[in-house]
């Protein structure tokens, strides 16, 4: 039996009286890209956060090769690789000590980070601590965190924010390659033409 990379199964998230998600399901597999879309305001951030851990259910369960899906889990932290709008950075690292640290951190190799540095225009950065970048270069070094380190799943919360127009062409080209290495990729986002790009489905909620 062929078992998903990723399951959603009757997700649900509360807060107080207000339900954010409602028994919510999906299935996503090695190679293909899910997009959520919905208004603002309607939880696909909050989705992002349970299927990441970051956040917990209050109903439902997320698994990840079959297996539900703990953060703290060392296989999880190994397959999976997300860019969502809290994450953090090392503060007395360079822009490009950090992606070196995430590379090998997670088993792989710095080989990737020259390439990510320059894909992402983050070269001439490489050598900053993250406070003093621009909010679009922190955006830009969140999604290099991703792409140095191995993954299985790539979790994105509107990656195309603050990119300018080469930017969005460039993830768009980004993220069809992950979906040829077999790469399972779970987004959230509002801009047509990515997603007309690269989805093979759309997860709609709070419609």
């Amino acid at each position: 039996m062929v078992v998903s990379t990723l399951a959603v199964r009757g997700l649900t998230r509360r807060f107080g009286a207000l339900v954010v998600l409602d028994d919510v399901r999906f299935q996503l597999d090695a190679g293909q890209v899910a997009v959520v879309v919905g208004p603002n305001g309607s939880g696909k951030t909050t989705l992002l956060r349970c299927v990441v851990g970051a956040d917990r259910p209050d109903e439902g369960e997320v698994l990840l090769d079959g297996r539900r899906c703990d953060e703290t889990d060392p296989r999880v932290r190994a397959a999976v690789a997300a860019a969502l709008d809290d994450i953090d950075f090392f503060p007395d690292l360079s822009v490009v000590e950090h992606l070196e640290l995430l590379a090998y951190a997670h088993g792989g190799t710095a080989d990737p980070v020259e390439e990510v540095l320059t894909e992402l225009g983050l070269e001439p950065a490489r050598d900053q601590l993250p406070a003093t970048l621009s909010s679009g270069q922190r955006r830009r070094l969140a999604l290099a965190s991703c792409f140095v380190r191995p993954r299985r799943l790539l979790v994105l919360d509107e990656p195309e924010q603050r990119l300018d127009v080469r930017g969005r062409a460039w993830l768009a080209q980004r993220l069809l390659r992950e979906k040829a290495a077999g790469t399972a990729v779970l987004m959230a986002s509002h801009d047509t033409e990515l997603i007309d790009a690269v989805a093979d489905r759309r997860i709609e909620i709070g419609g």
